[in-house]
C-alpha cells in the first residue's frame, strides 16, 4: 500500500518535470528572444514587448473564462486526468507547431503560442486538483514542492540541450540558430508527452459512485459552480486568501514571463540572459524542496511571506540594475524562492479545501492566478509604452507584492478550512 501510495506521489510529481520543459524553454527562455528577432524582426523592442505582453494576457484570459466550470464539471465526473490531458496534448501540439512558423509571421507565431499557453495552464489547473488526493495534509506541503522541484531540474536539464544546441548547431548537425530554435520548440513536445505518461498509468482518480451521461455532468458541474458562487460570500477567509495569492502570484508569473524580454529591452544580450535562466532552473531544484522543509518545521504563511518580501526587493533592485552581473544575482535570489512561493501557495490553499471539490476550488485557484498573468504583463506593457521606459514598467510589478503581503498576513488557514466546509457539506 505505501509503494503504490509512492508511486502515486512521484508519478504526479513527475508531471511538473514533463511540463516545465514548455515553460524554460519556450514560455522564459527562446520565444521572447526568437520573437523580438525572428518571429517580430524589424519591429522597435518596446512595440514587441507590448505584443508579447498582450499574448499572454490574451491566453490567460481564456482560461479565466472556463477554469471553475470545469472544473465543477470534472469533480461531478471525475474527469480530472481527462480534462488534464486534453490540455496537456494541445500545449504538446503547438509546441511543435511553433517550428513550422515563418520569419517575420509575428501574427502567426503569437496565435499559436497562445494556444500552447492556454494548454499549459488548462493543464495545470487539474493538475493541482489532484494533489489533495495523492497525499495526507500533513505531507502536502512537502509534495507540492517536490513537484516544483522536479520541474526545474527537468526543464533545466532539457534546456540546458537546448541551450548547447544553440550555441552548437553544428555538432548536433544543425545549419545554425534558426533550426536550433525549432529542434528545441520540437524537443520540449516530445519531453512533456513522454514524461507526462507516468501520471496517466499510475496516478488513480476517485470516480463517481455511478455513471452519468455528458448532459447529466455539464448540467450537475454548472448547477455546482452556480451553488459554490452563491455561498462564496461566507467563504471569507478562502477569499481573503485567493485575493491576496492574485495579487503576489501576478509578479511571481510576470517576471517569471517578462525577465528576458525585460533584459533585453535594456540592452543584456541574449546569451547572457539564457545563462541565467539555467542559474534559476538548478538553483531553483534544491531550493524549492527546502523552503518546503521550511514550511513544514516553520509555518506556510510565514514563508510565502518570505518569499513575497524576497521578491519585493528582486523587483526594485531590477529596475536600476545596469550590469549583467547584477542580472545574475537576481537569477539567484529568483531561483531561491520562486518554487517555494508556488509550492507553498498551492498547498497552503489544497489545506483549505475538501477533496471533492478541489478540481471546482483549483479552478477558482487559477482563475485568480491566470487574471493576474493578464494585468501583470499588460501592465508592464502599457506603462513601457506611455513613459518610453522599460525599468518604469518592470518597477510597477511591486504595487501587486505589497498589496498580497498585507492582504496574506489577515488569513487564518484553519478557520478559513471550517468555513468551507461547513458552507458546503
Amino acid at each position: 500500500m505505501k509503494n503504490s501510495k509512492n508511486r502515486s506521489i512521484y508519478s504526479w510529481a513527475f508531471y511538473d518535470w514533463a511540463n516545465s520543459a514548455y515553460v524554460t524553454t519556450v514560455i522564459a527562455g527562446f520565444f521572447p528572444i526568437f520573437f523580438k528577432g525572428y518571429f517580430s524582426a524589424n519591429v522597435d523592442v518596446t512595440v514587441s514587448t507590448a505584443q508579447l505582453g498582450f499574448a499572454n494576457s490574451i491566453s490567460s484570459l481564456f482560461i479565466v473564462l472556463i477554469a471553475p466550470l470545469l472544473g465543477a464539471i470534472a469533480d461531478v465526473g471525475g474527469l480530472k486526468k481527462r480534462f488534464l490531458f486534453l490540455f496537456a496534448y494541445l500545449g504538446i501540439l503547438m509546441s511543435a507547431a511553433l517550428s513550422f512558423v515563418g520569419e517575420g509571421a509575428w501574427e502567426a507565431a503569437i496565435f499559436v503560442y497562445a494556444l500552447g499557453n492556454i494548454g499549459f495552464m488548462g493543464s495545470n489547473i487539474f493538475y493541482d486538483s489532484l494533489l489533495p488526493t495523492i497525499t495526507e495534509e500533513k505531507n502536502v506541503d512537502f509534495v507540492s514542492g517536490l513537484g516544483f522541484a522536479l520541474g526545474y531540474l527537468g526543464g533545466g536539464i532539457l534546456f540546458s540541450l537546448n541551450v548547447w544546441m544553440l550555441q552548437n548547431p553544428a555538432f548536433f548537425g544543425l545549419d545554425g540558430d534558426i533550426e536550433a530554435v525549432k529542434i528545441s520548440f520540437i524537443s520540449v513536445a516530445v519531453w512533456w508527452m513522454f514524461f507526462s505518461l507516468p501520471l496517466l498509468f499510475f496516478v488513480k482518480e476517485k470516480k463517481p459512485t455511478k455513471d452519468k451521461g455528458t448532459v447529466q455532468i455539464i448540467s450537475e458541474g454548472y448547477h455546482r459552480l452556480a451553488g459554490t458562487v452563491r455561498k462564496i460570500r461566507h467563504l471569507k477567509g478562502l477569499t481573503l486568501f485567493l485575493i491576496a495569492y492574485w495579487l503576489y502570484i501576478d509578479g511571481v508569473d510576470t517576471i517569471i514571463r517578462m525577465s528576458v524580454d525585460y533584459g533585453m529591452a535594456i540592452g543584456f544580450d541574449a546569451r547572457s540572459l539564457v545563462l541565467s535562466l539555467l542559474i534559476v532552473q538548478f538553483v531553483g531544484f534544491p531550493a524549492t524542496l527546502v523552503f518546503a522543509k521550511l514550511a513544514q518545521n516553520w509555518d506556510t504563511k510565514k514563508a510565502i511571506l518570505l518569499a513575497i518580501s524576497i521578491y519585493l526587493f528582486i523587483t526594485f533592485w531590477a529596475a536600476f540594475m545596469d550590469e549583467i552581473h547584477e542580472f545574475y544575482i537576481l537569477a539567484v535570489m529568483i531561483a531561491l524562492v520562486q518554487g517555494g512561493i508556488q509550492a507553498l501557495s498551492r498547498s497552503y490553499y489544497a489545506k483549505m479545501i475538501p477533496d471533492e471539490y478541489a478540481a471546482e476550488f483549483f479552478g477558482f485557484y487559477n482563475f485568480l492566478g491566470k487574471t493576474a498573468a493578464i494585468l501583470g504583463p499588460f501592465l508592464i506593457g502599457i506603462v513601457a509604452l506611455i513613459t518610453e521606459n522599460s525599468r518604469v514598467g518592470i518597477a510597477s510589478v511591486a504595487i501587486f507584492f505589497i498589496l498580497g503581503a498585507i492582504l496574506l498576513m489577515k488569513v487564518d488557514e484553519k478557520k478559513a478550512a471550517d468555513e468551507v466546509r461547513a458552507t458546503l457539506t
